[in-house]
């Protein structure tokens, strides 16, 4: 497996009896040589000290010959048996430990198992919690909301996944809202007053407390609810392709285990009957595992999860505040190292108002290219962030894409606009990656990637990490994040003026209640980052709060406003 900068690390394929013969037949050569009591011929003559090193020699070779595959090992040269990376002191540091305890989340009494505890979000109820003779745009709104479980009866503990929003159907204007967990079954909503005219709110059971505690346990108790394939391969041998199960940790039966050298990460496949484990080439997507009961199913279906909480909030007018009609950005310009805000922006008239900076829209494709002239714009991530390189390939007609004759889902992709020296790459992440049958060769891990970057003012780096990660445990994800976090600060170090970006996770994917899942990552990846001289595109926010139905993949509209505050960031003050 290439890692992007050098060869992986593997076990031998080797019969060692084989081995061993040669060995014993070296040392006693040896032994007797030093001693001067080699045999005589049959003529009565002694070999020559020459002819047996030769002969020393010769099962040298033969020994060198039968420990390495003879094809494959040119390009990638393995380390010992059992080569491990290095201790990583940070997963024993107390930062690890504060960054756990971002992950606490309110969990059920042990005795709330049953569905009918679990929170209903249509016996739900959400109201006004000061109501006022006028509200203004500058005002805060306050909701008061009490969960009810699906026998009526309301819940004393907190712990449910909410997500508000106030929003302007006709303006299409909107703005996520903030939830306090009293822990006691209520909550309260707040929402800022940004523009003028009707709004009205929105609320929505995305998971109860108890299928939190579900996802939550399901998480940490397995070592994965997703398989992947390796495809092994030898074409100097002719012989046919074997398929078998890998993932981040062992699998089952004799494994071939790969340590990237750049990063330390581990990656595993079960051992193929009829090849080397340097054989491996090709890498896709395996089968998500059956985790749940047929119980468990239920708390993560269509009648309890994605239901909208009814409430008694009428559509309130919000009047101008000294004629401000629409809250605006601030005047200071975006620049990586600012901290985000809460809320970090809202939509009105569908483009995305930033709180955080002064947010810039790029309408047409030349106010883009503009931005965009002459800069190396590196992607590193998932199909998320695939969707910029693709909006920006449509949105500037004489960018061009160079076919690289490459697995698609996975890259690398090229795209040029050789008038105006804009370059503009995507590749993915690096394995865990759920993607089509892909080379080996082409997934580099992230860290190494930006390790093999050497920076410049002209040069921009995005990338995004999350969504791949929610089938493993919380360490596997920190672990990774850990890593990153090193090779940016080393770009910066040698190269100050690099403008580095990251795209926060989406919402609006439901394999395995993946969105509170994200969440906690997304947490961890802004915690890991913070005080650093890097951007944040609060994608989250730009997804939750839309009009569009949630998706993975939003729709164009969002992915616009996305690659605005992107290039906020890349062009500032232009």
């Amino acid at each position: 497996m290439n890692g992007g900068a050098g060869a992986s690390v593997e076990p031998r394929c080797v019969d060692f009896p084989v081995k061993s013969v040669i060995l014993l037949l070296e040392v006693p050569v040896l032994y007797l040589y030093c001693r001067g009591q080699m045999p005589k011929t049959s003529w009565g003559l002694r070999p020559t000290p020459l002819l047996w090193l030769g002969l020393i020699f010769t099962a040298g070779m033969i020994y060198w010959f039968l420990s390495f595959d003879h094809f494959r090992e040119k390009h990638m040269p393995p380390s010992p048996v059992g080569a491990k990376s290095l201790p990583d002191p940070f997963m024993e540091s107390p930062e690890l430990r504060a960054l756990l305890q971002l992950l606490h989340w309110p969990a059920p009494p042990e005795d709330a198992v049953a569905f009918a505890s679990s929170t209903s979000a249509e016996k739900s109820h959400y109201r006004l919690l000061q109501s006022q003779s006028n509200y203004t745009v500058g005002n805060m709104l306050l909701v008061s909301l009490e969960a009810r479980d699906q026998r009526g009866q309301p819940k004393h503990y907190g712990g449910d996944f909410l997500r508000a929003k106030l929003h302007s159907p006709e303006l299409k204007a909107s703005v996520a809202g903030t939830v306090e967990d009293h822990k006691n079954g209520t909550y309260t909503l707040t929402f800022p007053l940004l523009w003028a005219g009707a709004v009205q709110v929105s609320v929505r059971l995305i998971y109860s407390s108890e299928t939190v505690a579900l996802l939550r346990r399901i998480r940490d108790s397995h070592p994965s609810t997703v398989t992947f394939r390796g495809y092994f391969v030898d074409p100097g041998q002719g012989s046919k392709e074997e398929v078998t199960e890998c993932n981040v940790h062992p699998v089952s039966g004799p494994t071939c285990q790969y340590v990237d050298p750049g990063t330390g990460e581990h990656w595993f496949c079960a051992r193929p009957q009829h090849h080397s484990c340097n054989d491996l080439v090709y890498h896709s997507t395996g089968i998500y595992k059956n985790v749940l009961s047929s119980a468990e199913k239920v708390f993560l279906s269509g009648a309890a999860a994605e239901r909208i909480i009814p409430g008694s909030v009428p559509i309130i007018q919000v009047l101008p505040s000294h004629q401000l009609t629409v809250a605006t950005s601030p005047p200071l310009p975006c620049h990586p190292g600012l901290a985000l805000t809460n809320p970090s922006g809202f939509y009105y008239k569908d483009v995305w108002v930033s709180l955080g900076c002064s947010s810039r829209t790029f309408p047409t494709s030349d106010l883009a290219l503009s931005c965009l002239r002459g800069k190396i714009v590196h992607m590193i991530g998932d199909s998320t962030l695939r969707q910029w390189w693709e909006f920006l390939l449509a949105f500037i007609p004489s960018v061009k894409h160079i076919d690289l004759h490459v697995t698609y889902k996975s890259g690398p992709l090229l795209a040029v606009e050789p008038a105006q020296g804009l370059v503009l790459r995507w590749r993915s992440h690096g394995v865990p990656l759920r993607t089509g049958k892909s080379k080996m060769a082409d997934i580099h891990y992230l860290a190494n990637e930006l390790h093999a970057l050497g920076g410049g003012p002209d040069m921009v780096v995005v990338f995004t990490l999350g969504v791949h990660f929610i089938t493993f445990p919380v360490h596997v994800y920190v672990r990774r994040v850990h890593s990153i976090r090193q090779a940016v600060a080393q770009l910066l170090a040698r190269s100050p003026q690099t403008t580095i970006v990251i795209k926060s996770a989406n919402t609006g994917y439901t394999v395995y209640g993946s969105d509170w899942l994200s969440l906690q990552l997304d947490n961890i990846l802004r915690a890991m980052f913070a005080g650093m001289k890097v951007a944040i595109v609060d994608a989250w926010a730009m997804t939750s709060c839309h009009y569009l139905p949630e998706n993975i993949h939003p729709g164009k509209v969002i992915v616009q406003n996305e690659v605005n505050s992107f290039l906020s960031y890349v062009c500032p003050g232009k």
